[in-house]
């Protein structure tokens, strides 16, 4: 399970941040998580326990926040909420688009226990 390594990954992080700031535990974690990053949120919400087991955020709650798919047209230039399986430009039709986000998976937000 692929989502297992990126919980790892995650509390490496979360413990790095956690100890810059002297803190004796993580209470909340928030991550952002587009349908295009390639994680399955149901497998990260069930290896996170495990990941975190020993760790400073072994009882931290795990809040995951869907992010919108977005696009940019490379030829009218709008940019605007898409769905996943539909990257074309909402405004004009063109399959000429960047995505702007939706595949990306960010630590939005921890809150810590610091004395």
């Amino acid at each position: 399970m692929h989502e297992f390594s990126v919980c790892q990954t995650l509390i490496r992080q979360i413990e790095s941040i956690a100890g810059d700031h002297g803190a004796q535990a993580v209470k909340r974690i928030v991550l952002e998580i587009g349908p295009l990053s390639g994680v399955e949120i149901p497998l990260i919400e069930q290896a996170f326990p495990f990941a975190a087991t020993g760790t400073l955020a072994q009882n931290a709650t795990l809040i995951i926040e869907p992010a919108p798919v977005v696009v940019r047209c490379r030829v009218c230039d709008v940019e605007k909420e898409t769905q996943s399986n539909r990257l074309s430009c909402t405004a004009c039709g063109t399959f000429r688009t960047e995505l702007v986000s939706g595949d990306q998976m960010i630590l939005m937000r921890l809150e810590m226990e610091i004395e």
